[in-house]
């Protein structure tokens, strides 16, 4: 039974640091041309501006003027100027240089500090770049676009949405529109349009430089590009996003997230959609003077060549938003953002777990108590798996005798000796004749390794625990800041392997592993979040009180014999 237990923690332990590799699904560099028949594949490595890449963009940037054709009036400011817009739910500043947002605020959210968070990364957007401004394959036409002056038609330096909200911008034959529409949700809506002598230019819409709420090198690491094709979605991590690559094809939804947050395009038309993906990096200071270190940027430019028509989502991952949000209709797939969380591979778990988390929050009004309820519920419905677990301990401990007289027997062969097979066909006999599943001990603990599992992804794509507080904890989910959810789990750990019985395992080794097996849990969980670590330690507490009880049985009583048996025989 120990060793069936040290089996799944080994494995858990796997499971938790190998989750990058183990339970993300990395898309390929070049997507199967089955599910994206008209997609191009990502550039590589690409520059910014290839001398010899996208040659049918740079064919229509720039065209020769026509003899006799009419100059186009020019339309520009003079003067830099913001117009502010506002909802309920956030707070955007344009400047008309470069019609494109300056500032981002959640008015529903903070950051670390207590402020309002402001989603657009001041940093990374001063040198890659502010959401909502243009991206072109032309490097100079690029730099023009997002600097000039261009004359909003907003009527004052604030609007409240609902409203709309219009840039132009006209001169030496580059005449270019961006048209924004905003309404009570996180929704934007964009057009923009950019001819140069009348004919079009491909240049799209952008979220180059990732989010405000990213401050670390680890959130700077989760951030991701996901894309939505009918019902496949790949989320590929920052590392093997490529710079001014590009993906031709069809697309529901393209953007990039974080752990909380997301910016993501939805075209009107799905068809032709290209894709740019944007990778930068910024220097990060360091934990001493003078020290730097470099982290990630991610971005991306999404629209269809010449004039684009899309929605532009740019808030919180939280389920109850986003299955708000409409996508057009998909075959066998969802007709919202949910799929923007991600849960995993045990999101069949994970998702009801959650809702059922949610559910119990609005009767408790506490994000941690509604952890300690649905902790406390879980653990009593997985006590028959633990009652099944002893008695299919004890059964192989009532069997010992006779089974290691046939080992003893058939010790004199080798293992290559075919009579060695009628060694396990006498065990086999035996486990049938009293009923003994030699499986029965780990199986009931392998039934409960996937909800801890689920738990931790369901915790870890909740934005609802971001910055909930309970107790001493002010949130769950970060490390326990004083840590003593993982010294309560370790303990607790070490109190409920002592209480229970484990007649087949050597007195030392029982002794070296009650200990061994805690510290390399808490070594595990100590910088997990608190939410997690609660969900852990209650379960442990919980388990002690079961376990409390059940020695008291007919049942844990005789195994505490036999161990107790065991041991009297070993210190002879």
């Amino acid at each position: 039974m120990d060793r069936n237990l040290l089996f799944v923690f080994l494995l858990m332990a796997v499971v938790i640091f190998g989750s990058q590799l183990l339970f993300k699904k990395y898309a390929p560099q070049q997507p199967p041309s089955a599910a994206h028949p008209n997609q191009q594949p990502i550039q590589p490595g690409a520059p910014s501006t290839p001398a010899s890449a996208a040659p049918s963009e740079q064919a229509v940037m720039a065209p020769a003027k026509k003899p006799g054709q009419p100059q186009q009036p020019s339309k520009q400011a003079s003067s830099e100027s913001q117009i502010v817009i506002e909802n309920d739910l956030y707070k955007i500043t344009f400047s008309n240089r470069g019609a494109q947002a300056t500032s981002w605020i959640l008015k529903k959210f903070s950051d670390d500090q207590g402020k309002p968070l402001d989603l657009v990364n001041s940093a990374a957007a001063a040198k890659n770049g502010f959401p909502l401004s243009l991206w072109t394959y032309d490097e100079s036409l690029r730099t023009k676009l997002n600097s000039a002056f261009y004359v909003p038609s907003g009527s004052g330096p604030t609007l409240s949405a609902p409203a709309d909200l219009s840039f132009d911008y006209s001169d030496s034959g580059l005449t270019v529109r961006k048209t924004f529409h905003f309404d009570s949700s996180y929704v934007v809506g964009v057009e923009t349009s950019v001819l140069s002598n009348g004919s079009p230019v491909s240049a799209f819409p952008a979220w180059p430089s990732g989010f405000g709420d990213q401050t670390t090198l680890p959130a700077y690491a989760a951030a991701q590009l996901e894309y939505q094709v009918n019902s496949n979605i790949e989320r590929i991590p920052v590392k093997k996003v490529s710079g001014g690559g590009t993906l031709r094809g069809t697309y529901n939804w393209t953007g990039i997230t974080d752990t909380y947050f997301a910016a993501v395009f939805i075209p009107d038309n799905s068809d032709n959609v290209s894709a740019v993906t944007l990778h930068d990096v910024i220097e990060l200071p360091g934990s001493k003077p003078d020290e730097t270190k470099p982290a990630d940027v991610l971005g991306v430019a999404v629209g269809q060549p010449g004039e684009s028509k899309e929605r532009l989502f740019t808030g919180p991952k939280s389920l109850e938003v986003l299955e708000s949000i409409r996508i057009p209709t998909i075959v066998g797939a969802e007709k919202d953002l949910r799929g923007i969380v991600n849960f995993g591979s045990l999101g069949l778990i994970a998702r009801p777990l959650f809702l059922w988390l949610r559910w119990t929050y609005k009767y408790v009004h506490n994000w941690g108590w509604a952890i300690v309820v649905q902790t406390i519920l879980i653990t009593i419905a997985l006590l028959p798996l633990r009652i099944t677990q002893m008695k299919s301990a004890l059964k192989m401990q009532r069997v010992q005798p006779q089974m290691k007289a046939i080992q003893e027997k058939y010790k004199k062969y080798s293992m290559r000796d075919p009579r060695k097979q009628d060694m396990q066909k006498e065990i086999a006999a035996l486990y049938k004749e009293h009923g003994v599943n030699p499986l029965g001990g780990c199986l009931p603990l392998l039934v409960q390794l996937p909800f801890l599992w689920a738990y931790y992804k369901m915790l870890g794509a909740a934005i609802d625990l971001r910055h909930a507080h309970w107790l001493w904890i002010h949130d769950l989910s970060s490390p326990d800041p004083y840590y003593l959810l993982p010294l309560i789990m370790v303990v607790s750990m070490i109190v409920m392997q002592r209480m229970t019985p484990q007649p087949g395992v050597d007195p030392a080794q029982q002794r070296m592993m009650n200990v061994m097996m805690p510290l390399m849990m808490g070594f595990i969980f100590f910088k997990l979040a608190a939410g997690l670590n609660l969900y852990y330690a209650l379960s442990n507490l919980i388990m002690i009180t079961q376990q409390s009880i059940m020695n008291r049985t007919t049942l844990g009583r005789e195994m505490r014999e036999i161990a107790a048996k065991r041991a009297r025989k070993k210190d002879k």
